[in-house]
């Protein structure tokens, strides 16, 4: 039977399970009905396109001058020398964002992933097929290779790739497989509470556990650009709305100020009711002529349309507002 609760059920229990170093499974529980899934799926997402991984974006092969391009020597041709090469998982050592490797290789050769390791990178599919030459053959290629998250297509990659280089698609994640099972779990004898279990498979770059961190991390950075919601004061008006961007645009005129007050704000170029709320006490002291019979007069209105001078109201609004101010004052000019 479902109680009548005012806040959801906080999950207690979380299993951690390294079946390998590049497989893991994550348990936790237990969530209210519906909880598990709306955190699940943000979390595979996430895995996929946030795990820092490692890929090759460019490749120059001595005299090859174009991916369509053959090789003489060389039994495969440059498109799928290219494509044999995007399936190689390649990881630089020195936690470095980008470097370029060299290679020479004389045939006869079958060449694999094993063969690109060096000092600088390790292939983390080492049995992974790239080419094969024959005895007469020399094959001479760099290959550059970068840190990312995602995918990002060589089409977006050619402008920042040198011009004797071909650019490659750039498959960055680490995480072959992430899937997720909502399972139930029974609490104080309701069945209906859920249990979520992740599976993890990553190609080596990085751990599953860790891949499962990053996605984490990430979720709470996305998060994060709501915080200054949770600092909102309900009870003070909201200058994000409408009406209010409406109030703070208006004129000075509809302050109603007394001549005096009003002729100090014109002169010194003060227009709309919002550069007064922007406004903190010893620059509205600033204004050239302004006595203090009308800066308590203009402190007096601003408080009472709830924009104290020199308050908190417009909080991380300010720039948004400045910039609307700017735009009017341009079209007004």
């Amino acid at each position: 039977m479902r109680k009548i609760t005012t806040s959801a059920y906080m999950p207690t229990d979380i299993e951690v399970e390294k079946i390998s170093e590049t497989v893991a499974k994550i348990t936790a529980y237990p969530f209210e009905t519906g909880y598990a899934v709306t955190l699940a799926h943000p979390l595979r997402r996430l895995l996929y396109t946030s795990t820092l991984g490692y890929a090759p974006t460019g490749v120059k092969i001595e005299g090859v001058s174009h991916e369509f391009d053959s090789m003489r020597g060389m039994l495969e041709d440059v498109a799928l020398f290219i494509i044999n090469l995007k399936n190689i998982r390649f990881k630089l050592k020195n936690d470095s964002n980008k470097e370029i490797i060299e290679y020479s290789f004389k045939g006869p050769k079958e060449i694999t992933g094993e063969d690109l390791n060096n000092d600088i990178v390790e292939v983390v599919n080492p049995g992974a097929y790239l080419a094969t030459i024959n005895e007469d053959a020399e094959l001479k290629f760099n290959i550059i290779i970068q840190k990312g998250i995602g995918y990002v297509p060589s089409e977006d990659l050619r402008d920042d790739i040198e011009n004797d280089y071909i650019a490659l698609d750039a498959f960055f994640t680490p995480v072959k497989k992430a899937v997720y099972d909502i399972q139930n779990v029974l609490v104080e004898d309701n069945p209906d509470y859920e249990k979520i279990v992740f599976t993890i498979t990553t190609d080596g770059q990085v751990g599953a556990i860790e891949a499962f961190k990053h996605s984490l991390e990430a979720m709470y950075q996305q998060m994060s650009v709501f915080k200054g919601v949770l600092d909102i004061d309900v009870n003070t008006p909201s200058p994000s709305s409408s009406n209010e961007h409406s109030k703070l645009l208006a004129s000075v005129e509809d302050l109603n100020l007394s001549a005096r007050s009003f002729n100090c704000l014109d002169k010194a170029g003060v227009k709309f009711i919002g550069e007064l709320a922007l406004m903190d006490e010893n620059e509205l002291k600033d204004l050239k002529n302004l006595g203090k019979k009308s800066l308590d007069e203009i402190k007096a209105v601003m408080e009472e349309i709830g924009y104290p001078v020199g308050g908190d109201a417009l909080k991380d609004s300010k720039e948004q507002l400045k910039k609307k101010i700017a735009d009017l004052k341009n079209t007004n000019e």
